[in-house]
């Protein structure tokens, strides 16, 4: 990697990249060093100009995103952080016979800061939250072949996550679109083109997993379907009835679409196009379990107190419509909301429906999206299980 500038902070405000985390924010540099462009690789140094490491350059907030601590990167730098982050999904189990999709890198969680790289069985999608990422894009791609032996197409998807535009396209190879990949042995199309995100949500992998076995002899309603995920598994598991809800025709028809892929019987499944509030209205004690795993209500800090009361007013219709001894799970993928705000807000509509309510579970994302313990901030997905008396 060619090193573009040096970047040297002010005195006092190395401490946390000596405690390896990633972010350098523009408030504590001194003095910057060359004219490195948005994107390019830059040397950062405290103020007795000690290297304390190598990371992408870009004007904002986090002017800098360290992907290289004292060591300058070299030729096999990311091949040799994609064979590590690759044995990790190895070692956790979360490659299986059963199971082809999962995630290869998790930015900050797997020291690559601004970049996603999902596998869908032998296709890499690569997602860059980085202009420098962007920049290496060719560079990733040749190492995600030369590490993870199988795949044979890698599809650059970055359009809806730069600043400044970018072209998707294919780095390797092309697929025939929509394709089928494999999780804990249910099966799912994927279509990483048009798609939400890289395609479908693996974080919540292992909560469907809980879910079906939650599920047998069941009524079950899955809100914010979208691909119908956790009603594949809880008809896997032996519910006794589904019902999908998603505001989207495109998602709704995909759920049919795995279902029918997985082989259910279409009278124990029924699908909603429908906003859910508008759909919890008139559904008291119909359900035992239900779902509510909704878009993020909150991407920045500003729209956080909106989002609560979004998530306050959800949790409190489903705590009041579920059966007696029925089961939530409530979840928030707001990366700008904690956990702690969840957790208290769920309890504010616990309060406001009266009944009784206990915590069976608190969830989280899973091993392939592993929060690194310099970088709290990675922890995003949020859930809770609840039981209602």
């Amino acid at each position: 990697m060619n090193i573009q500038g040096k970047v040297i902070l002010k005195k006092g405000r190395e401490a946390s990249a000596r405690r390896f985390h990633p972010w350098i924010f523009s408030g504590a540099i001194h003095t910057l060093e060359g004219n490195p462009a948005d994107g390019d690789w830059v040397e950062v140094q405290d103020a007795g100009q000690h290297t304390l490491g190598y990371g992408h350059y870009q004007k904002g907030t986090i002017t800098i995103r360290l992907l290289s601590f004292l060591n300058p990167p070299g030729e096999s730098f990311y091949a040799e952080k994609i064979a590590k982050a690759f044995n990790q999904r190895v070692v956790s189990k979360v490659i299986t016979e059963f199971t082809n999709c999962f995630r290869l890198v998790h930015g900050e969680g797997d020291g690559l800061p601004g970049l996603i790289i999902d596998v869908y069985n032998g296709v890499a999608i690569i997602q860059a939250h980085s202009i420098g990422v962007h920049k290496d894009r060719q560079t990733v791609a040749g190492a995600i072949k030369e590490v993870i032996k199988g795949v044979h197409s890698i599809y650059y998807k970055s359009q809806n996550t730069l600043p400044e535009k970018s072209a998707n396209e294919y780095l390797l190879g092309m697929s025939v679109l929509p394709h089928v990949v494999m999780e804990h042995g249910n099966r799912f199309y994927v279509d990483w083109e048009e798609g939400q995100k890289t395609g479908f949500f693996l974080d919540q992998r292992e909560n469907r997993k809980l879910v079906g076995e939650m599920s047998r002899g069941a009524k079950v309603l899955n809100t914010f379907c979208y691909t119908g995920g956790f009603s594949v598994y809880a008809l896997k598991a032996g519910a006794e009835l589904v019902h999908s809800v998603d505001a989207s025709e495109k998602a709704v028809a995909m759920t049919g679409k795995n279902l029918e892929l997985n082989g259910f019987d279409p009278l124990q499944h029924r699908s909603f196009v429908a906003d859910t509030f508008d759909f919890l209205k008139d559904k008291k004690d119909e359900y035992d379990i239900i779902i509510l795993d909704p878009p993020a209500f909150a991407k920045h800090k500003d729209a956080r107190h909106q989002a609560m009361k979004g998530y306050q007013r959800l949790n409190a219709e489903a705590i009041r419509v579920i059966k007696p001894n029925g089961i939530i799970f409530t979840f928030s993928c707001s990366q700008v909301v904690d956990r702690q705000l969840f957790y208290d807000t769920v309890v504010s509509s616990a309060i406001q429906s009266g009944r009784a309510v206990n915590v069976l579970h608190h969830l989280s994302q899973p091993a392939d999206h592993p929060v690194s313990i310099y970088h709290p901030e990675g922890e995003y997905l949020k859930g809770l299980v609840l039981y209602v008396n």
